[in-house]
């Protein structure tokens, strides 16, 4: 297993700083009144260590290209990276409504909103729609993987990457790559060909 250069996990810690913020047409940031969560969240929010998040956009081998859906976004520190860093679009979804404002704020800090945007939603929403993500990465427990699963399999075109911080999908899709950074295990997937 491969580990990613301390220097590039620094040059993250300082490029994207404590990223946060969501985008609206013309490039502006707005504050939205809070909201009620959707329902109570699966699982409480554990942030993404930046070496985690470095690891994750090069193992999806993100580009400019690339359209990056982070699920259960949290702060938006991967759709912020990916933007920064790859020049790519990113979409970010949780159902928490603090952390939509996180995200807003740091892609605000960041200078990134007009390539970014985040919803509050649930991830299990069929009305918050995913297909034309190009990556998606997660940061959630074994058995949100399972069960968000199936979705993933049919809503996202062959060929999109599936990158999660240290959680598989089990053991009837075991991860064509495997790279182990800070201690974390970081999984990739593509979506096969129907």
């Amino acid at each position: 297993m491969r580990r990613i250069s301390t220097t590039i996990a620094l040059a993250l810690a300082f490029a994207v700083p404590a990223l946060t913020a969501a985008p609206r047409p013309g490039g502006q940031a707005t504050q939205a009144p809070p909201q009620a969560p959707v329902r109570p969240p699966d699982i409480f929010w554990l942030p993404t260590r930046d070496p985690v998040v470095l690891a994750m956009l090069k193992l999806a081998n993100v580009t400019e290209k690339d359209v990056v859906y982070d699920l259960g976004c949290g702060d938006g520190k991967i759709v912020i990276a990916a933007a920064k860093l790859h020049g790519a679009r990113g979409v970010g979804i949780d159902i928490d409504p603090p952390r939509i404002a996180d995200s807003n704020a740091n892609a605000q800090k960041a200078g990134v909103t007009d390539r970014v945007k985040f919803i509050l939603g649930d991830i299990f929403d069929t009305n918050i729609k995913i297909e034309d993500a190009t990556v998606v990465t997660l940061y959630l427990l074994p058995w949100i993987n399972e069960k968000l699963k199936p979705r993933l399999k049919a809503e996202l075109k062959p060929g999109t990457r599936v990158v999660s911080n240290s959680f598989s999908m089990g053991s009837d899709w075991p991860p064509e790559k495997t790279l182990e950074v800070d201690g974390t295990n970081v999984y990739l997937w593509t979506i096969p060909k129907r």
